[in-house]
């Protein structure tokens, strides 16, 4: 059984992803983090007698089903839980990291993907997601024993609290970030229907900016669609209809962000990173002087990287991944070209409405945001298309493909140091995506669409 994806457990609501299913991952997840609680107690002395999982959901419709049948199986195994609603999902991450009655976290969120979609995301005592050693363990008991009927009736049964008022926490940590006033800015904001419709107003408000909100209600049925950071054009729009200085797209957790300057221009994550970056360089403020991001990073940015004397570590695509490397390594910066940005010096995992904030203040002290980024990188045209594969075995064993292999093969030779190729299966979503970078748009066109066609006349057709 694989239920855990790059992020968490994902999936269509109904043929997927059920309330039986839910309370059976509560339960099989609640006695592994028992046997992980059990286990830090008897090794450290003096350890918190926590006992507390926060549980945060999105807007979706079917969040309020999800959130009750995982707080069941969790009570079902003795854990309090702490429901505090609609939020983001870094509020989770923060609150788990940084209260001491608290194990662990749970968000139930689809992210980016559209309103019938749903997952499940679970957070560790230091506020990162669990590990893959943890998830498989969850895995390997759900499937071998947990049903709703077997939870241990031998332990006491955990209480339910509903405590929306906690994100107070939050939106105080992310004022507290920000020593520069945002008065005189004019932003956009798109809340996508979702997650950042709480504390995002209201924190740049509170700082001092005057704000423009797009798709700014909690609506479970339009989250995402035709809005936030998939979808910018109303964005772009709004920016220059109103004249403003930049705007701000979240994904429905809004745990990352998507930027338009004043001229129109995106600003994705490499961007982010890039000016957050030096503004961090610059104040001694970044270990090895390293960025972690993930392949998808664009080469422009990683040689424009290189020549402020920067080093760029590359990782998996997904910001488990890149928390990860940033702890091993030291590292206090990293994400995703995608907009999921992690700075260690303010926050335990990708926040968008954090990098949204820092970025807002970058341009108020040193110079607009659109200067900012003429002042940049030039990146490499890159070309990304999905090919909808709804087998999964398909899917997670493409390598086996001969001629899809060969294909790629060929392609990395034509284009050398050139350009470069990526071809891999989403973990979100049933889709292969094929990235090509090139110095030119027409080669990259060129295989972009080589790959594709094969894509789907091999796993399609």
């Amino acid at each position: 059984m694989k239920l855990f994806g790059t992020d968490g457990i994902r999936g269509h609501v109904g043929s997927f992803l059920t309330a039986p299913l839910a309370l059976e991952v509560g339960i099989s997840a609640g006695k592994i983090l028992k046997e992980r609680i059990d286990l830090d107690r008897a090794n450290v002395a003096n350890a918190n007698q926590t006992n507390v999982i926060v549980i945060g959901q999105d807007s979706r419709t079917s969040g309020d089903m999800l959130s009750s049948a995982i707080s069941a199986g969790l009570t079902a195994t003795g854990w309090d839980v702490w429901h505090i609603g609609l939020c983001p999902t870094p509020a989770v991450a923060y609150l788990t990291a940084n209260s001491p009655e608290v194990f662990g976290g749970v968000m139930i969120s689809a992210s980016h993907n559209p309103p019938e979609d749903n997952g499940i995301k679970f957070f560790g005592a230091n506020g990162a997601k669990l590990c893959s050693e943890t998830q498989q363990a969850i895995e390997a008991l759900l499937e071998s024993q947990v049903r709703p009927d077997r939870a241990n009736s031998s332990v006491p049964w955990g209480k339910h609290h509903q405590n929306p008022h906690l994100i107070d926490r939050y939106q105080e940590s992310l004022q507290a970030s920000i020593a520069t006033n945002l008065s005189g800015l004019k932003v956009v904001l798109d809340l996508a229907w979702g997650s950042a419709t709480r504390v995002s107003l209201e924190v740049f408000r509170n700082l001092g900016a005057e704000v423009i909100c797009l798709h700014h209600e909690p609506n479970g049925n339009l989250i995402n669609v035709d809005c936030g950071s998939t979808h910018l054009e109303p964005l772009r729009n709004a920016v220059k209809e109103h004249h403003a200085d930049m705007g701000f797209a979240f994904d429905g957790d809004a745990d990352r962000v998507l930027a338009v300057d004043s001229n129109g221009r995106v600003v994705d994550g490499d961007y982010i990173l890039y000016l957050w970056g030096q503004e961090l360089l610059e104040n001694n403020q970044l270990p090895n002087s390293a960025i972690v991001t993930t392949v998808m990073a664009n080469l422009g940015f990683e040689r424009a990287w290189q020549k402020l004397g920067g080093n760029l570590v590359r990782t998996a695509v997904g910001d488990q991944y890149v928390h990860a490397e940033m702890m091993r390594s030291g590292a206090m910066l990293g994400g995703e070209q995608s907009g999921h940005v992690l700075c260690r010096h303010y926050a335990v995992s990708g926040d968008g409405l954090l990098a949204a904030l820092h970025l807002a203040a970058l341009a108020k002290q040193k110079a607009p945001l659109a200067e900012l980024m003429d002042r940049s990188f030039h990146p490499f045209p890159q070309l990304l298309k999905n090919v909808r594969v709804e087998d999964r075995e398909l899917r997670r064993n493409w390598q086996t493909c001969d001629a899809l292999t060969q294909a790629i093969a060929l392609a990395e030779q034509d284009l050398g140091d050139r350009g470069r190729v990526l071809v891999r299966a989403s973990g979100t979503e049933p889709l292969m995506r094929v990235m090509v970078e090139a110095e030119t748009i027409d080669l990259a066109q060129h295989w972009t669409n080589s790959l594709t066609g094969l894509i789907e006349r091999q796993f399609v057709a």
